[in-house]
């Protein structure tokens, strides 16, 4: 089989539509052939590109799958499949960050939630990370501290005010997932928040809230008098 190169006139290859035309003009199976960039033997990129979305059935579906399933099609490999994932991760951000990055003034636990529900509850893995807010009280950005099993000692006040201090955070919530699906606080959770609260005070960055994710349930732990 020809190699892309040679199957289609320079300027028809996706990634010269793309400069010339914009991204827009460029259909799912075109925009997937620039993200895997090389074809692998005997296959062209735009064929993979073709045979993922004949598989998963459009982007959006295929934005779902695990790596495990991506390695699946002819001509994804690991590297591949990781570079996939990375991709739908950074455009699942940006879209959330449209709805509700430095728009929505954050007044309540139950708005933290909603932002982080769809990022969080189908973690495998713990995530602790700090929503950064503005002094609008709007989030501005998160960024994520520790991930595995968390205790105290994997969650570093130095890590989370330097990361808040990046983001020019004017307070922050903390913010993470409980895999099990219980979203009570755990000891450990509690003493990892009156910690960062302490820690808060000397860097002049308020804690204003820990929320625990455990499905699509949550839990405050300033609702709970916990901090």
């Amino acid at each position: 089989m020809k190699s892309l190169k040679e199957s289609l006139p320079p300027e028809q290859l996706p990634r010269e539509r793309l400069k010339q035309h914009g991204a827009d003009k460029l259909s799912d199976i075109e925009l997937l052939a620039i993200l895997l960039r090389t074809g692998s033997k005997g296959v062209t990129v735009l064929n993979v590109a073709a045979e993922l979305m004949n598989r998963f059935r459009n982007i959006a579906s295929l934005s779902t799958r695990s790596i495990e399933d991506l390695k699946k099609i002819p001509g994804i490999g690991p590297d591949k499949a990781v570079m996939l994932k990375a991709v739908f991760e950074i455009a699942t951000r940006i879209r959330k960050s449209e709805v509700y990055m430095d728009k929505i003034s954050i007044t309540s636990p139950d708005q933290v939630a909603e932002f982080f529900i769809p990022i969080l509850q189908t973690k495998q893995n713990e995530q602790f990370l700090i929503a950064c807010l503005n002094s609008a009280n709007r989030i501005t950005n998160y960024r994520v501290i520790s991930e595995g099993i968390l205790d105290s000692s994997l969650v570093h006040p130095r890590e989370v005010f330097k990361a808040a201090i990046e983001e020019s955070a004017k307070s922050i919530f903390l913010v993470h997932n409980h895999p099990s699906g219980n979203p009570n606080p755990s000891p450990q959770d509690i003493k990892i928040t009156k910690k960062l609260v302490e820690a808060g005070k000397i860097f002049e960055i308020p804690v204003v809230d820990h929320i625990i994710i455990a499905g699509n349930a949550f839990t405050s732990l300033l609702e709970l008098n916990l901090m």
